[in-house]
């Protein structure tokens, strides 16, 4: 049995590790969380001696093979509550990310294999984030972003790797969700931003981080 705490903790390590060429360090597992750095070193020794984690400062921070299966399970969990709260009750998408982040920690062993039962087996959540199955195994995540995709391609939205209240409903108030069609007219060289047509609509001004932000199939 972990702490709320450790859970949060070993979760924020397993999303850094999804990032390609991010070295785990605490500096990077503070700024995750908002958490003191002096107060990541006491965790990162307490997760150490559970044997959750290996450290060196060389390599940085990397999950064990047990560390990884319990960081799977609470995304599992955090995931499954986002699609039962988006699609059961009623919340929009930008609201159930803080009350999963709740729901994640309780531990009955069988309560997310029943909850994705109910479900119908969702294989992503309402932000287009694989949702691990209860071997481990998971779709692939969607990775390339509108702002990597050539002027004049019209692509589909699959996902936000910004799941913040302010971008998901900056995203409404474009009539974007998962699914939404976008296409390339422009890309303005003066400071990377990109001028789009959503659903075939006028052309909009998004900037590069807007874009870097969306993920898209």
């Amino acid at each position: 049995m972990h702490t709320l705490s450790e859970e949060n903790y070993l979760k924020a390590i397993y999303r850094l590790s999804q990032e390609e060429g991010v070295k785990i360090t605490p500096t990077a597992i503070a700024d995750s969380l908002g958490n003191n750095p002096a107060s990541v070193v006491d965790m990162i020794r307490k997760l150490t001696d559970k044997q959750l984690i290996a450290y060196d400062k060389k390599s940085g921070v990397s999950l064990t093979t047990q560390g990884r299966k319990d960081a799977v399970l609470i995304v599992r969990r955090h995931r499954l509550w986002e699609v039962f709260l988006l699609e059961k009750l009623g919340y929009h998408w930008d609201e159930i990310h803080d009350i999963a982040e709740e729901l994640e920690h309780i531990s009955d062993t069988t309560l997310a294999d029943r909850l994705e039962k109910f479900l119908g087996f969702p294989e992503y959540d309402p932000h287009g984030d694989p949702i691990p199955q209860a071997n481990g195994k998971m779709a692939k995540p969607y990775s390339v972003s509108l702002a990597d995709m050539q002027t004049g391609t019209t692509c589909q939205v699959a996902a936000v790797r910004d799941t913040s209240s302010a971008f998901l409903q900056y995203l409404l108030k474009l009539n974007i969700g998962i699914g939404t069609k976008i296409s390339l007219e422009e890309k303005i060289s003066y400071d990377n931003s990109l001028v789009i047509s959503i659903n075939g609509n006028d052309n909009t001004t998004v900037s590069q981080k807007f874009g870097e932000n969306i993920l898209v199939e």
